[in-house]
């Protein structure tokens, strides 16, 4: 169903870790003919150059001038997926200087034509506050544990589910307590509980969501 107006359509996709986004964005952007942007790529990608610098992500100066040196090529390495990187992104991802250098890239890709939909955690709030449609997707934190324990799994990284609660439970208080941007949903945002629901189900309330916002435009 691709779009036909002159205008980028913009759909915002926020919530914390493995409650379905990049799922979710990467269908609705191949439905509607959108460009799709997974943020949190910028931000592993980010940390990635800090620790193969040998620095430490913790230290603002260091991370800021590694998300100023981001390219296209960062955002295809297999290695952003690695558990560690994941975790300096979180940290790298609180420094204030660190969003505002990547937050240009963010809104430069949101505006071309025909527009696109934006997975991440301020999309909604920060980066694209006036996206047509916005969603906010939550789910328990034991379903989140369970399905980034069968992901990282997937991939033959040994994990412990204890240590993955544990680690999505840091990374969310990390997110939401942060000072530049915190993970909030906005105020306009279509919230969905994927907690019991299938990618499908999830896609199908979504897109009725779209739809309906789109006709009455």
């Amino acid at each position: 169903m691709p779009l036909t107006e002159s205008a980028p359509l913009v759909i915002a996709v926020d919530g914390p870790a493995a409650v379905g986004k990049g799922t979710l964005a990467r269908r609705l952007a191949a439905h509607y003919g959108l460009r799709h942007l997974d943020t949190g790529l910028l931000y592993r990608a980010t940390a990635l150059r800090v620790l193969r610098a040998g620095g430490d992500p913790e230290v603002e100066t260091e991370a800021a001038a590694a998300a100023n040196a981001i390219t296209d090529a960062d955002l295809d390495d297999p290695a952003l997926r690695d558990q560690i990187v994941g975790d300096a992104a979180s940290v790298v991802g609180t420094h204030p200087a660190v969003r505002r250098a990547l937050l240009h890239l963010q809104r430069a890709f949101a505006a071309r034509a025909p527009g696109a939909v934006l997975d991440g955690r301020d999309i909604g709030t920060v980066v694209c506050p006036d996206a047509r449609v916005k969603f906010y997707l939550e789910a328990t934190t034991e379903v989140r544990a369970a399905r980034r324990l069968c992901e990282l799994r997937s991939r033959g990284a040994e994990s412990i589910e204890s240590h993955v609660l544990e680690e999505i439970i840091a990374r969310d208080a990390r997110d939401r307590r942060r000072s530049a941007a915190p993970m909030k949903p906005a105020a306009d945002a279509c919230r969905i509980d994927t907690s019991a629901l299938g990618p499908n189900d999830v896609f199908e309330q979504a897109v009725a969501i779209v739809d309906a916002r789109l006709s009455s435009a």
